[in-house]
């Protein structure tokens, strides 16, 4: 197999034309940087965790771009084509990657909070009435869905117009991905309720197969696209404890490397190294990826 494409976490092989083959590693990124510490079993449970959500889609009708498993960390699913120059995708390209990814928020928190900090974000555009104080961890009145590049070096919010023109997209189909997307959450949260997890936010793509008939790709619901409460421990006041990789986030903007970085990127200047984790970090995130495959799927990780 040849190896066409390194991202940030997974590496992606060409099997044949039509078909290719992610490879999971143990690399953890953040902040559109890949952290110089690998984490134990993090490949294998993000790859058996994203090959439960695509098999429990089939059998809800939700058409995917998922193929095979492979154990322990690699799986396989139908190729598109990824276009990098906007310019050539237009109402009719066919078999492509959509450039964008799809953020599908239902309670505050995040980078939401820094940016109702700023003022970029308003209550009233959550679905609050004016004037609203809005807390971390409070339920947003209805979900608040937002677009960011999937291609660009580092990822970008886009209003509605650039997203639809850089995606080649109508209204109507982007309605569709939205709805699709939203959907895909009902069926998470019906899934992991049982198991007393809370389904906070997280990023989903898309892309057009040769008919351009919608298709889900890439991955979705695992620690790394995705923030998970503990349903029992939000209820009993409404704190909210991370089940997801944003205390490896808060590591970072505790050490003032996040302000650095921003600051850096600000001022188009160039962006510091990130630095390795701490050693016990790396073996909490490696038991956080093992207890949170279990949660999810109800599985045994061995």
């Amino acid at each position: 197999m040849n190896l066409i494409r390194v991202g940030k976490v997974k590496e992606v092989y060409e099997v044949d034309q039509n078909t290719l083959e992610f490879v999971f590693t143990d690399k953890i990124s953040v902040f559109d940087k890949i952290i110089p510490s690998n984490i134990p079993h993090k490949g294998e449970t993000l790859c058996r965790t994203a090959a439960f959500w695509f098999q429990l889609l089939k059998s809800n009708g939700v058409r995917t771009h998922f193929t095979e498993y492979i154990p322990p960390n690699r799986m396989r699913v139908k190729r598109f084509e990824v276009i990098e120059d906007y310019d050539k995708i237009d109402s009719e390209t066919v078999n492509y990657l959509i450039p964008l990814e799809v953020i599908t928020r239902h309670y505050a928190a995040g980078s939401m909070m820094d940016r109702l900090k700023n003022g970029s974000v308003t209550a009233e555009d959550l679905g609050f009435p004016a004037g609203h104080e809005v807390r971390y961890g409070e339920k947003l009145p209805k979900p608040y869905v937002e677009v960011t590049t999937k291609l660009e070096k580092v990822d970008r919010l886009l209003d509605l117009d650039e997203a639809l023109d850089i995606a080649g997209l109508s209204g109507e189909e982007y309605d569709e991905i939205v709805q699709t997307a939203l959907r895909i959450d009902s069926i998470i949260d019906k899934e992991v309720e049982e198991r007393l997890l809370t389904h906070v936010d997280g990023k989903k793509e898309f892309g057009y197969d040769e008919n351009r008939q919608l298709m889900v790709i890439d991955t979705f619901g695992t620690l790394d696209e995705d923030r998970w409460w503990d349903t029992e421990s939000y209820a009993s006041g409404g704190s909210s404890e991370e089940l997801s990789k944003e205390f490896v986030r808060r590591h970072y903007r505790d050490t003032g490397y996040f302000d650095e970085l921003m600051k850096a990127r600000k001022e188009g200047l160039p962006e510091p190294d990130i630095p390795p984790l701490p050693d016990e970090l790396i073996r909490r995130v490696s038991e956080l990826y093992v207890d949170m495959f279990e949660r999810i799927t109800g599985e045994s990780f061995r």
